[in-house]
Order: C-alpha cells, then sequence, then structure tokens
C-alpha cells in the first residue's frame, strides 16, 4: 500500500476514534467489519481532498449502509 494512503488511513481511524470516544481497538474492529479500509483506500483520490468532518461523517454513513 501506498504511504500517502497508509498515513491517510491513520489520520481517519485517529479522528474517528476521538469522534466516538472509541479505543483503536473497537475502530479496527468496526473497520475492518464493515470493510472501511478498502473503501478508504479505493476512494483515497477524492476522499483525502476532504475536511475532517466530511470524512468522518461519509466514513459514518458508510458504515449505516453496509449494516
Amino acid at each position: 500500500m501506498d504511504k500517502k494512503i497508509n498515513d491517510f488511513i491513520i489520520f481517519c481511524m485517529e479522528f474517528y476514534k476521538e469522534k466516538h470516544n472509541l479505543t483503536g481497538k473497537e475502530v479496527l474492529k468496526l473497520f475492518e467489519k464493515n470493510k472501511v479500509f478498502d473503501y478508504l483506500e479505493e476512494f483515497y483520490d477524492v476522499l483525502h481532498t476532504q475536511g475532517k468532518k466530511w470524512i468522518m461523517d461519509d466514513i459514518d454513513g458508510f458504515i449505516e449502509n453496509n449494516k
């Protein structure tokens, strides 16, 4: 995986953890279960140009749609 994408995924995990008051393990499990890592990697070109709030809301919507 490209280092820029990897850094972006870590950025997303950290802010998602903070937004939802979760542990790193909880975010990891949630992202794995809902294939968020695949989503972030596939759509990196568009997602990384957005603001933090927009990205967090987008991840929330993506997870909600996968339920």
